[in-house]
């Protein structure tokens, strides 16, 4: 999702590159590109606009983004000093893209083609296309069936049948939501609507170096690990999560378990063995166990990861199985970068795998 700036929105005259003039204009902190973009710094998580009176960081560390959605999307927070979300974006491109993103959610799911959307938004449909797709990283049909895709899962998750979560969802042929659900969330929509009914899951939420950290099992392994900073939120996720199980707070029963993924946090290894308990599709299991594999104090970058299990085309899949894990730390997704050698986006913000592969770093040089 780390949309750059379009060129379109930078002075034409000038022969420097577009991150060179975007630069530019942060270090100058000039409130006329204020609503163009903004800078997310990846040495703290958070974005920025460009006249942001704050200390500018080292040039390296920073990545462009063509609207704040986008830099929240790659898991930056928002500067609370120059609040650059009270500020009207400028970059007409990035502002259509965003009016059809929320179009395609609140429209009727299954009358979205290109063609209407060309007509709509007064784009042909390949120029839709290659827009949308610069700056949200898919396509919009991608985009649309990811829709349909998470308003089925919200449906039969509030107890909706199979059939009216279908059909509430735009899908128009059962059999192919069959096809995509055993693929995209490793079940049946009847299962997921299920999931976990009756399953007894315990969970802490524990200090640890990163903030608070979620720990979540059932007697076969952990079920997820969640970092955050407030632990109702926390629990408020865990608990949409597994609606069907019967849960309880205050896990005895596993304190290995937790203290081997305290240890995870501070970057050092776990002493104990951390069983797994987690759902998913074939690939993402796959991929998964490829993540375990990664050496603490090493990274990996997507194509590698994606080379690694035979799929070499499928970087793209990589990352979105990175960003569907449940169990952070155990599965350690934070090891895994761009091939530029940014660090990429990171479900608990940027700043905390910063830190995490610093800690973990240093923990395999001494």
């Amino acid at each position: 999702m780390n949309a750059l700036l379009d060129t379109q929105a930078t002075p034409q005259a000038d022969t420097r590159s577009s991150s060179e003039l975007l630069w530019d204009a942060c270090l100058r902190r000039d409130r006329e590109y204020d609503g163009r973009f903004v800078i997310g710094v990846r040495t703290t998580g958070i974005y920025c606009k460009p006249s942001c009176p704050a200390r500018k960081p080292l040039r390296r560390n920073v990545e462009f983004y063509s609207a704040p959605q986008l830099a929240r999307q790659a898991g930056f927070r928002a500067c609370k000093r120059c609040a650059p979300d009270r500020v009207a974006m400028r970059d007409a491109a990035a502002e259509r893209v965003l009016a059809i993103c929320h179009y395609i959610r609140s429209a009727r799911l299954e009358s979205v083609t290109l063609a209407r959307l060309g007509k709509r938004f007064s784009l042909s449909p390949a120029h839709l296309q290659r827009v949308f797709k610069h700056y949200v990283g898919i396509s919009p049909l991608e985009y649309l069936e990811a829709c349909r895709m998470d308003q089925l899962k919200l449906a039969l998750r509030n107890g909706a049948s199979v059939t009216d979560a279908i059909y509430e969802a735009g899908f128009g042929s059962p059999s192919r939501v069959y096809e995509r659900a055993a693929r995209e969330i490793g079940m049946t929509p009847r299962a997921y609507r299920d999931q976990a009914r009756g399953e007894k899951v315990s969970y802490s939420v524990v200090p640890c170096a990163l903030g608070l950290a979620l720990i979540a099992t059932t007697s076969k392994g952990i079920c997820a690990v969640k970092l955050g900073d407030d632990a109702e939120t926390l629990g408020a996720e865990l608990r949409e999560e597994f609606a069907g199980a019967e849960l309880s707070t205050g896990d005895t029963t596993h304190e290995e378990w937790i203290r081997g993924v305290v240890a995870l946090a501070e970057g050092r290894a776990a002493d104990v063995s951390l069983p797994l308990d987690v759902r998913g599709t074939a690939f993402q299991r796959k991929v998964w166990s490829a993540l375990r594999k990664i050496p603490l104090g090493k990274t990996r970058t997507y194509a590698q990861v994606a080379a690694s299990i035979g799929r070499p085309e499928a970087v793209r899949a990589v990352a979105g199985a990175c960003g569907a894990n449940p169990t952070a730390l155990v599965v350690p997704c934070h090891r895994v970068i761009q091939s530029t050698g940014g660090l990429g986006g990171y479900h608990w913000g940027v700043d905390r795998k910063r830190r995490l592969l610093a800690a973990e770093k240093a923990s395999d040089e001494k």
